[in-house]
């Protein structure tokens, strides 16, 4: 009796099954990872945005958020965290869910052998594929989100209802709710590759030079501590990678650029300014934000009983 030896499948290839209950846990995991973690930094979100749009105002972090306090008092470092929350929370599901699945897919369309030997174009092309959809679900919620932290007080609603109302109602002059998605995948496609890739990268060098044991011989804690420090340093690099496309998008929410094309704005800002101004500021904010976020998303999927991302 011969024996028929069934194809290679990458989503069978480790410990447990990718199953569709699999990858609807990873999308539960990304919302969990995505939208508490941003809803969390609003503040320095808030002071970021001002700094990338009124730069001779809001001159770093600290005083940026002294300013914005003494101006309109301490509740307005929170504007915007319903948007944030709803629209980041959209977006991690299908960044995280939808990467594991294209992961397996582009793994498979190579076969075994590639798969392994080109990995890296496996992250870069599984990364980049679900940060599209995922810009899609997010883009509404991040043009109501940057028009709240940015618009003079008292000229734009504050409250999410009335400020998606109004986005709504001036969409001619605000072009809601998908006026901003070029630019935005401007902005996350790179960062979302530069956030997966390292990671990756970052896990596979911790347990090839530093915990050289198998990935399983060690805990889970000292797993997800290996899971934030790669996720922090990737953050790093998705900042700078990043920084130039972010400003365009909060800078489109200025009054006086209103109309005007994404060319144009980065045209009249000029590359320094949209590469440098509020950098310090994200990087900080875009490091912690995933280090947590993977922090969160493999913790969750431990919980799951799915294990931790990368390594062996």
């Amino acid at each position: 009796m011969s024996i028929i030896n069934k194809p290679w499948d990458a989503r069978y290839a480790g410990p447990v099954p990718h199953d569709t209950g699999y990858y609807a846990k990873c999308m539960l995991g990304g919302v969990l990872a995505c939208g508490a973690t941003h809803t969390a930094i609003t503040p320095l979100d808030v002071t970021k945005c001002n700094m990338q749009v009124n730069p001779q105002k809001y001159r770093g972090l600290i005083s940026g958020l002294r300013t914005i306090v003494a101006e309109e008092g301490a509740a307005a470092v929170w504007k915007g965290w319903a948007p944030t929350l709803i629209g980041y929370s959209m977006q991690g599901a299908l960044k995280y869910g939808l990467y594991e699945f294209f992961k397996d897919k582009f793994s498979n369309l190579l076969g075994e052998e590639n798969a392994t030997k080109y990995k890296g174009l496996v992250w870069c092309a599984g990364s980049a594929s679900a940060e599209f959809f995922a810009d899609i679900a997010l883009c509404p919620m991040e043009m109501v989100k940057v028009k709240v932290q940015t618009s003079v007080p008292g000229t734009f609603p504050i409250a999410f209802g009335p400020a998606l109302a109004t986005m709504r109602a001036d969409s001619a002059i605000t072009r809601f709710p998908y006026g901003s998605l070029t630019p935005l995948w401007s902005r996350q496609i790179p960062y979302t590759v530069a956030k997966f890739f390292f990671f990756e990268k970052a896990v596979e060098f911790f347990y090839s030079f530093v915990f050289t044991a198998p990935k399983s011989s060690y805990s889970k804690g000292t797993q997800l501590g290996v899971t934030f420090a790669s996720g922090y340093s990737a953050g790093i690099i998705c900042a700078v990678v990043s920084h130039p496309a972010d400003s365009i998008v909060s800078l489109m929410s200025k009054p006086a650029n209103k109309g005007k094309g994404f060319g144009q704005i980065a045209s009249e800002a000029g590359l320094m300014n949209l590469a440098t101004k509020g950098l310090g500021t994200r990087v900080l904010m875009i490091g912690t934000l995933t280090g947590l976020q993977w922090w969160i998303y493999d913790s969750f999927k431990t919980v799951m009983g799915m294990g931790t991302t990368g390594g062996k």
